[in-house]
């Protein structure tokens, strides 16, 4: 059975990567995707092989999986189902980190919404200049500075308060998130001692981790106080990135509110539009 649904995985991969995306020119063609040639060409295989594949009639080695996944260009998502229905575990077992062409389009485009990109282990891999802004992201000099997860349960904001109730929606996606990641990446040494250390500093969050909460609402409010002493309430929508493993949270305010005002307010004040990646201490 694995072996029938890898094969048609790499057939359902190769039929829906555009010829242009792996470097080869587009032409005439008569079918969708890559010709099984091509992707033999490009995976250093025979396209005989690459048929016996998708007809499940012969079992890839890892190399030969690395070797399709590098071929298609596939994200992290799609690599790592490629390995499990192989019976392989991904290459490294790391959380990937990658800003990929999705997320990137997605801060380039709303230059005016305050959103950050961040990777399955909650980890802020980049933001753009509207959530800079907002300024209440203080730089600690912390290793997990750019955690959400940490600076929630562990180091929280002056600058970010919450009623109960969004609080409660929000700490519950973030053990939710972490759960699902350390399962996913169980070789990922970072994202343990991550875990570890919380679970050390935060009774709240060992309580969650021991005895999670149902997820209600992957969104949540909060007023955001400026450093001008003024603040803004605002309410923040995960949405996933799922090719590369990442996720995206957008900030916004209720169109034609006194809050959509000082948003843009804020946004004008911080300057023109950029897109920041971090992770490292500090932005850059």
């Amino acid at each position: 059975m694995e072996r029938h649904e890898f094969g048609v995985a790499v057939r359902r991969l190769r039929e829906s990567t555009a010829p242009a995306a792996v470097g080869l020119p587009v032409g005439r063609r008569r079918v969708r995707g890559l010709r099984r040639e091509e992707l033999g060409e490009l995976a250093g295989m025979s396209a005989d092989y690459v048929r016996r594949l998708e007809q499940g009639r012969s079992h890839p080695s890892a190399g030969v999986v690395n070797a399709i996944a590098r071929a298609l260009r596939v994200g992290r998502a799609d690599y790592e189902r490629l390995c499990a229905l192989a019976g392989y575990a991904a290459a490294d077992g790391r959380v990937p980190n990658d800003v990929g062409p999705g997320a990137m389009r997605l801060l380039e485009r709303f230059t005016d919404t305050p959103m950050f990109v961040s990777d399955a282990a909650m980890n802020l891999v980049a933001v753009n200049s509207a959530f800079m802004a907002l300024g209440h992201w203080q730089l600690t000099g912390d290793p997990w500075e750019w955690n959400i997860a940490w600076r929630t349960f562990c180091d929280p904001f002056d600058g970010f308060k919450q009623s109960a109730g969004d609080a409660t929606d929000h700490q519950a996606v973030l053990v939710a998130r972490l759960t699902s990641a350390l399962l996913r990446y169980p070789a990922d040494a970072s994202l343990a001692a991550l875990v570890d250390e919380m679970r050390s500093r935060s009774r709240l969050f060992d309580t969650l981790w021991r005895a999670p909460r149902p997820v209600a609402a992957y969104e949540s409010s909060a007023a955001f106080i400026h450093p001008d002493g003024d603040s803004v309430t605002l309410v923040g929508s995960l949405l996933a990135i799922p090719g590369d493993d990442l996720a995206a949270l957008m900030l916004t305010a209720a169109p034609g509110s006194a809050d959509a005002a000082r948003l843009a307010e804020i946004v004008s004040d911080g300057g023109e539009p950029a897109i920041i990646k971090v992770g490292r201490p500090g932005p850059g």
